[in-house]
């Protein structure tokens, strides 16, 4: 059934952005309808009776799904159409994208109760903060995009030109860099709670004692960076670039913990997770 549903979802998601701007009331309801689907799909294609499943595509998928939700909640109170045409797409391959590659199941039969709430904790913390770092990527190619402009008064050509007319469909800086930063503070708390499960709690929920690894190593690493980022934000008013580059190296941490090494195991190499 999640198949259906996550087809129907997808031709939502793909019929939204050529909905005219007049009749955003209507793009908004499909949108919500959409995520809704997608959510469902997500729920299902992760859970089983005695299961869970965890690929990949499922945290692209639910990657995007947050990033639709925070379009949704933003474009409430303000203004942030063009990244409709950012979001929505993403969110019509990775609504689907789950049923190509489904990842590995894992068998909950002997392990703590908590184990599921774990997982799901660090799929939404990993899923937020891959989407913050994608965020980070288009706002620096959005300022390279503003200074050529102020550079240069040949206008755009050849595949810039479409370059160019993406870019300038999405909300200013400011409006990007407070989406950012909504991105970040969500994906440090679910992060955080990750964390504290996998090293405070870690033969309570895994089932297994503490090990100091590359990947714990790389994540409290990550987690440390991300909360920098945060406190300067906050303390010492951080932005610009500067912002970007801390964003894309405390995320580059997260990679080199968890993400990267599932993809190459999964795709590259054709081998199950322990």
């Amino acid at each position: 059934m999640h198949i259906y549903l996550s087809f129907a979802a997808a031709l939502l998601y793909v019929i939204c952005p050529f909905i005219n701007s007049e009749r955003q009331r209507l793009a908004m309801g499909l949108t919500a309808l959409a995520w809704c689907l997608h959510g469902l799909t997500l729920g299902l294609g992760v859970y089983a009776p005695g299961t869970l499943r965890i690929g990949f595509a499922l945290m692209w998928s639910s990657a995007i799904w947050v990033s639709v939700l925070v379009y949704l909640v933003e474009n409430r109170n303000f203004s942030v159409e063009g990244l409709r045409f950012l979001v929505l797409p993403q969110a019509t391959l990775t609504s689907i994208l789950p049923i190509f590659f489904p990842g590995n199941v894992i068998i909950l039969s002997g392990k703590p109760a908590m184990f599921p709430w774990h997982i799901g904790v660090a799929v939404l913390a990993y899923s937020t903060l891959t989407i913050a770092a994608f965020h980070a990527l288009v706002m620096y190619v959005q300022d390279l995009h503003l200074h050529r402009q102020r550079q240069s008064r040949m206008p755009a050509t050849g595949s810039w030109l479409w370059l160019a007319k993406a870019l300038d469909r999405l909300p200013a800086l400011l409006k990007m860099e407070h989406i950012l930063f909504l991105l970040v503070s969500l994906g440090f708390v679910f992060l955080s709670l990750t964390v504290l499960s996998g090293v405070i709690f870690s033969e309570q929920v895994l089932g297994v004692a503490f090990k100091w690894n590359y990947k714990t190593s790389f994540s409290i690493l990550s987690w440390f960076l991300f909360a920098l980022l945060l406190v300067g934000r906050q303390w010492r008013g951080w932005r610009g670039k500067a912002v970007l580059r801390m964003t894309l190296l405390a995320f580059l941490s997260l990679l080199l913990a968890y993400v990267g090494s599932r993809f190459v195991l999964e795709v590259v190499l054709h081998r199950s997770l322990s």
